[in-house]
Order: structure tokens, then sequence, then C-alpha cells
């Protein structure tokens, strides 16, 4: 028995010491690799537990751990998490974290299709904004907002209403920028325009947007003119979590959010969803806005070689618009003034609504062929289905220009048996929806094969088809209870038919409405008895290839792109034309003398088909760890937009029309220091043979101006740095000095809203200066960590050569220069017994010191002698006030 207690005892002890000698003690101190400086907060987990510590002030940590060995994962917000291997006591020494610019634990699909500018090796001018600053300083702004503090980046349109922003890059607008969402183009393929609104839920689900200005990284045959914007979307999430959102702001703005992934389990599958509602007034009058965002991601690794991601994510939303108007108007009314709304029996109702869902849709397959040999595809497919409101018939206004909607519904209920009509004896008033329906599939895939040590080559194919549909209904008929319009019909020579006494039209008689509500419009089925106005439809197909190959040195770099297209277009007209029903007269629309024999059906145009391409090349040498040099170069023979081929809005072919040409030239420099990164960008753009087109509202009437040989030459400067002078303190900053002018002459046709030309002439443009966006730019930031996990960061803006924005022209006013001071708190609380959950609050303030200024104008009125003027300008002019102060809070808990 002595024995045995002797053993046990023993046994106790050797346990006990084995215990004692297994705990280890991990240290160490993480860095930024790029700027050699300290990163506090960073977080080091033993790999497979929840046991972790976070780094201090001088990036130190001590982390006590019960094994003799094993490995530590460490990770920090916008840099690659890296995994390293201990062993008993160990002091891991320096840790170089590197800023997450490559993505790698972010796209985790579509790496051959997504062009970012870190994979490749040959630099362009980019910048990249990572989810976490768009969580913190994006707030109520649409998503162009997170590239405000970038050089040569101007947004203007904020004051129009939610999701009515449009950015411009070095001085191109939207339509000349290309925009990829995980791979896919999103450019209107009718008229290459963004329209924000219907990618509000992009700042929920965006895991990075990077800009790259100029010519870009992107193998594809796109709009990159000024610039590329590539939006990464989150995938499935490979841990498992979520997050529980909800914030506040300014105008009685709410937004809620709840987010959760599933994590990827043993046998290769994973899901994320997300679910979002957003509502506020707007800051203007009337300009209320709703919506909501979901976000659906399913993948799937079935092995090392496939990885398969679904997604499916949409931003049903409606907004009430404000349109420019004459500053004379702000001064007397307030420069919140929006005379597109009123009220009936007290209640609010608005005139001008924009309303859309477009759920979006993909499948990204990568496939490792082999160790040197790499696939990646992306199936793609868009429903567009919305609209947006506005007058048709007699309105009637206030006192102080408002929509008067008791006088209207009083005067409806006056016109006889209350059928109204456009030009018809009735008259009246409906409140009309402008419908853009759309189908949109595509395919884009890159083969990208390892030639050897040094030389990589992507091939790849570039697949789109679209159909759109364009008319009119009725949103609301206000007491009336029909809507009757005559059309006159055109011939196959475009030109109105005159056949008997009163011409030969179509005639519409409609009693079916649909409110403006994106959820509605969805499903809705539209009978073309109902379509007032107009009614036309367009297909449009694209077949493009492209190729990049690349060489990599040591020192030396080099690379080489091209893609070819050719764009398909054909446009379905069903109101100007006369279709067979028509021709035989047995349709109950028909009215008038019957067609003389020999007319015949002119519904569908003539097929128009255009040849395109561009190949870019650029060489980058670094000289040493610190300094670094490039040089691109490329062309473009781009393919003119569909609202260009075909002459005011007609299926008369544009026979000016031919494909624009972009030659531009970008040399840079980059210095790389412990504390401190800049980088230097010269260019020059030449753009020529473009057709320009724009709109505006003078005195309630829409308006349409094309410009043909419209040509531009943009050159500049840009300089950004960043800096961390101590451990707690990020500078940042840049200067974009811009000279961005026409060049010869351009021929100009103004229409209307109902398709008639107003005017024409031709004008010499030559040495005018390019208008909507500020040519000299220059911004400063700072973000410092007050404590642990507490920060306070500003960003300081200010703005010249900004001018109107009227196209070409000779002679443009130039806007009054203004700064803007934004600046936001952070606070986040560790939670839970493992300090593995969080919750963070963060409280912006933009415009801080309430600087009025103008942010754009649509003309360029000159004050003379007498004239009214603000800061110079005369008030006849319209245009925009930027925002006011402007507030948002909001709390992240993260699980």
């Amino acid at each position: 028995m002595k024995r045995i207690t002797q053993l046990l005892l023993t046994a106790v002890v050797f346990l006990s010491t084995t215990v004692i000698m297994a705990q280890s003690t991990v240290t160490g101190t993480i860095i930024d690799a790029e700027l050699k400086t300290p990163l506090p907060g960073a977080n080091v987990v033993e790999k497979g537990t929840t046991n972790g510590v976070s780094s201090d002030y001088n990036g130190n940590f001590t982390l006590e751990i019960k094994a003799s060995s094993g490995e530590v994962v460490i990770s920090y917000i916008g840099y690659a998490s890296t995994t390293v291997s201990f062993n008993g006591n160990t002091d891991l020494g320096t840790i170089q974290l590197t800023p997450d610019n490559s993505l790698e634990e972010i796209v985790i699909v579509g790496t051959g299709v997504i062009d970012l500018a870190d994979d490749r090796n040959t630099p362009v001018a980019v910048s990249t904004i990572k989810a976490s600053q768009i969580q913190n300083k994006i707030g109520t702004q649409d998503i162009t907002m997170t590239l405000v503090n970038t050089p040569s980046i101007y947004v203007a349109g904020q004051a129009g209403g939610f999701g009515d922003s449009r950015i411009n890059v070095r001085g191109f607008d939207q339509t000349n920028v290309g925009y990829l969402l995980n791979g896919q183009p999103i450019n209107g393929m009718e008229d290459g325009k963004m329209y924000w609104s219907n990618w509000s839920g992009v700042n929920d689900i965006a895991s990075v947007v990077q800009i790259q200005r100029g010519l870009g990284a992107s193998k594809l045959a796109i709009s990159s003119v000024g610039g590329t914007v590539n939006f990464v979307t989150k995938t499935t999430d490979k841990q498992e979590g979520g997050y529980l959102y909800a914030g506040i702001a300014n105008n009685n703005y709410i937004k809620n959010t709840v987010q959760y992934s599933t994590g990827r389990s043993e046998k290769g599958w994973g899901a994320s969803f997300m679910l979002s509602h957003w509502q506020g007034d707007g800051y203007n009058e009337g300009n209320f806005g709703a919506g909501e965002t979901y976000f659906l991601s399913v993948g799937y690794t079935p092995n090392d070689r496939h990885n398969f991601n679904f997604l499916l994510t949409g931003a049903p939303q409606y907004h009430d618009q404000n349109f420019t108007k004459s500053i004379s108007d702000y001064l007397e009314y307030g420069r919140r003034y929006n005379n597109n709304w009123g009220t009936l029996g007290g209640q609010y109702m608005t005139e001008r609504r924009n309303f859309y869902h477009k759920p979006v849709a993909n499948l990204n397959w990568d496939f490792n062929i082999s160790d040197n040999t790499s696939l990646s595809t992306v199936l793609y497919a868009s429903w567009g289905r919305g609209g947006a409101t506005g007058n048709r018939g007699n309105r009637i206004r206030t006192a102080e220009g408002r929509i008067d909607y008791d006088a209207i519904h009083a005067f409806n209920n006056s016109v006889p048996n209350g059928e109204g009509g456009y030009f018809a004896a009735g008259g009246g008033y409906v409140t009309r929806s402008s419908m853009n329906l759309h189908s949109w599939y595509g395919m884009v895939s890159n083969l990208e094969m390892h030639l050897g040590e040094n030389i990589s080559l992507n091939l790849g194919v570039d697949l789109r088809t679209y159909y759109g549909e364009h008319f009119r209904i009725v949103e609301n008929f206000h007491g009336l209870t029909s809507w009757q319009e005559n059309i006159r019909l055109r011939d196959q020579n475009n030109k109105h038919q005159t056949y008997g006494s009163f011409g030969t039209y179509k005639n519409v008689i409609t009693s079916e409405d649909l409110s403006a509500n994106p959820w509605a419009v969805l499903f809705h089925d539209f009978k073309e008895e109902d379509k007032i106005a107009y009614s036309n439809d367009e297909r449009i197909s694209y077949g493009g290839v492209f190729g990049q190959l690349e060489y990599t040195g040591k020192k030396f770099s080099a690379f080489f792109q091209g893609a070819a297209s050719n764009q398909y277009h054909q446009r379905f007209d069903h109101y100007q034309y006369a279709d067979q029903s028509l021709l035989n007269g047995t349709s109950p629309q028909w009215t008038g003398t019957p067609l003389p024999s020999g007319i015949t059906d002119g519904v569908d145009s003539e097929k128009v088909d255009n040849f395109g391409f561009n190949v870019k090349a650029g060489v980058n040498y670094i000289i040493n760890d610190q300094h670094n040099v490039f040089f691109n170069s490329g062309y473009y023979s781009r393919q003119p937009f569909h609202d260009t081929i075909y002459l005011n809005f007609t299926n008369q072919v544009n026979p000016l029309t031919q494909n624009e040409t972009i030659f531009g030239l970008e040399a840079g420099y980059s210095f790389k220091s412990p504390n401190f990164s800049a980088n230097v960008n010269l260019y020059r753009t030449a753009w020529t043979d473009r057709v320009g087109t724009a709109s505006d509202i003078v005195n309630d009437v829409v308006t349409y101006t094309q410009q043909e040989g419209l040509d531009q030459i943009h050159t500049g400067v840009e300089v950004d740095f960043i800096a961390k002078p101590i451990p707690q303190l990020k500078l940042n900053g840049f200067v974009s000095v811009g000279d961005w002018v026409y060049d010869g002459e351009t021929f100009t046709t103004v229409s209307d809203e109902d398709q008639n030309i107003i005017s024409t002439e031709t004008e010499d443009i030559d040495g005018g200066k390019v208008g909507d966006a500020a040519q000299f730019t220059v911004g400063l930031g700072f973000d410092y960590q007050i404590f642990e996990r507490f920060s306070v960061d500003a960003d300081w803006r200010m703005y010249d050569n900004l001018y109107a924005n009227v196209g070409g022209t000779k002679e443009n006013l130039k806007l009054p220069s203004y700064d803007i001071v934004d600046m936001g708190l952070s606070y986040k609380m560790l939670l839970g017994k493992h300090k593995d959950k969080s919750l963070s609050f963060r409280a912006n303030v933009n415009n801080l010191f309430y600087e009025v200024y103008l942010s754009e104008l649509s003309t360029n009125e000159v004050a003379n002698p007498g004239d009214e003027t603000f800061k110079g300008i005369n008030v006849a002019n319209r245009g925009y006030f930027g925002l006011g102060r402007t507030w948002n809070f909001s709390m992240r808990y993260k699980f």
C-alpha cells in the first residue's frame, strides 16, 4: 500500500510538472510592412482556440499559451492575416503585416476576372478603400463619397436626393469611367450611365472599392477613359459570425442591418446573408426616400482545385427628387427649396419620384487546372425594373412654386366623365411614370498561365446581351377615370405621316395605373395598350476577347494588354411606326385615314454593328527599396453608345456616328520609407470623335442636348501621401492639378422630352474649359488614436477651378472655390469571455463648419452690371447648393 501511494504521488508530481512545462509565453511586435510603424490593437489568437490578446500602442504583445508548441494567427483590420509557428517560450520578433490591397482574405472567388491593381506588378494610379473605411465614413451618403479623399475625384449631384450623386474622374463623367462589380461590367449598355440609387446597397456589401485612375488594370474593353472603379463584394465568409447595425442621422434618417455567416463546413459549404432597411426625409425639401438591401452568398469548395460561389443581391428603393433651379429661387425660398412636391388635403405628395429594383446574380467558378494554370469564370444576370415619375397635362402650382394638388384634383373633377387626355378636349393632369426595364445576361472568363518563372499570360472572353424597354404609364390619375393620348406615326423615312385630313396617328385610352413602388414593379405585366407617350425597346449584344502578357523580374516588369469586341444594336419602336395590325386596319387603336399601299412595317430599325478595340502597355522599374517609377500608354477605339446611334429617339441611324478614339499617356513615381510613402502621377488623355449628351429642366420643360465632334484633352499631375510620424497618428493628403479643355468645334442638337427638336447649331469650342468637376483639388486628413480602440479623424478638402456643366462651350462660367471639413469619432469595445466579440460606435459630422457653396451649375449666364449676384455669380443661373452640415451616428455589434 505504501508503494502504491508513492507511485501515485510520483505520477501527480510528474503530470503537474508536465503541465507547467507545457505552458508557453509567446511575445512579439507587430508592424506595418510598408511604413514599418507599430500596429496597436492587432489581434493575436492561438490557432484553433479563442485564447488571444491585442497588441499595445507600440505593437507589442504577450500571449500565455498552455501548449508547448503550435501556431498563432495575427490579424488587423485592413491587413492580410498571417500565421506564425512557435515552440516553447518564444519571442517571435518583429512580425510584418501587409496592407490587404492584395485582398487575399477578402476576394476568395473570381480572382482571375476581378482586375485589381495589386494583381499586376506593373502599377497604375490607384487608390483602395477598404470595408472598415467604408463603414466608418459613408454614413447616409452614396458609395461615391468613399472616393472623395483621393486625387482628381469630384462628386456632384447629392442635392438631387438619395442616390442621385455623380462622380467625375480626371474630368470625365460617369459614362466614361468603367464600373465593375466582382468583374461584371455595370455601366448602362444604352448610354454608359450609372444610377447610384440602383446600387444603394453596395456600401453594405462591399469588401473593398478600388479606383484606378486613367488607363487602369482592367483587361476588358470597357469605358475606362477617365478610370476604372472596382466594387468587390463580400462573398462567403470563412468563419462563422455576423453583426447587427443601427444608425441614425439628420432629417429623420434611420438604418438597421443584420448579417450572418455560417462559416465554411468540413465539406466545404458556407453561406452568408444580409438584410438592411433605411429611410429618411432627405436634406432638402421633398427628398424623402426609403429602401432595402438584401444579399445572399453561398459558397462551395469541394477540393483544392475548385471553388464555387453564388451571389444574389438587390437594393429596391424609391426616393423623391430635387432638380436644378435658379439661384434666385434658392435665395428667396431657402437653400433647401424644392418645387417638385406639394400636399393633398394636408398630406405630402411628390411629382418626382425615382423607384427601381435591380436584382443582380452571379456565379463564380475558380478552377486550379495545375500549378501553373487557372481558370476563373463569372456568369451574371440582372433584371432592372422601375422608372421615374413626372407630370403629364396641366400642372397647377402654388404661389411658392410647389405643386397644388388640391387645385389639380378640383380641376380633374370638373373634366367630363373624368376622361382626361394630353392635347385632348378634356385636358387634366396625371402623374406619369417613365419606365426603364431591362434583362441583362453575361459571362466573363479568364485563363491565366504561368509560362515560366517570370512570364504570365491571360486570355479571356467577355460576352453580354441586353434587352431594354422604355415606355410611359399612368402612375396616379388624381381623380380622373381614364387618360387619352394620340401619337402621330412616322414612315420608314422617319417623317411624320400626313395622309388624311388629320394625319395618321395611334390612339391610346388607358384606365390602368401603377404606384411608384419598387417591389410592385418587379413582377408587373405591362400591356402595350396602357403605354402612353412612347414605347420603344432595344437589343444590344456584345462579344469580346482580351489578353495580357506580363514579364516580372527583380527590378524590371512590363505588360501588354489587348482587347477587341463587336457590338450589335437594334431598336424597336412600337409607337411612332405602323405595325402590321395598323397597316391592315384591324387594330382598335387605329384612327385616321388608312395608309396607302406600299407602306411597310417600320417598327424594327436597321441593325447596326460596330467593332472596337484597345491596346495598353506599360513598364515598371524598381530603383531600390524606396524608389519606383512606371510608364503606361494606351489607345482605345470605342464604339458609340446605343443612344447616339439612333437619331432623336427614332429608328433613323445617325450618319455621323463613328468610334470614339482615346489616346492616353501616364507616368508615375512612388516613394516608401518606414514612416512615409508618396506617389506622383502625370497624365495626358486625348479624346476625339465623341458624342456628348446632357439633360436639363427650364421652366418645367425637360430638354436633352446632344453634341457631336466633342473633342477633349485632359492633362494633369496628382500627388498623394501617407505618413505616420508617431504610432498613434496617421496623416494622409493629396493634391491634383488638371487642365481639361475642349478642342475644335461641335454640332449641337437640343430636343424636348417628347423627342421634338428645339434647336441645332455649330459651335467653336476650342480652348473652352470642361465643367462639372474641380480641376484643382487638395486634401489633408488625420486619424489619431487617443487611447486603445478610441480614435478621432478628420478630412479637409478644397476645390477650385470648377466650371459649369454645360457641355462643350468656348466660354464657360467659373464657380467660386470652396472647402469642406468632415470629422468622425470611433470607439470599439471588446466583449465576450475571450474578447472575441465587439461593440463599435461611430459618429460623423460632414461639412463641420457649414460651408455655403455652389456644388454645380447647369447654365453659364455671365453677370452684367446691375445684375443680382451671389458670390459674383448671376443669380439667374441654375444649379445646386451643396449640402450643409449633416451628421450620423451608428452602433455595430459584431459576434
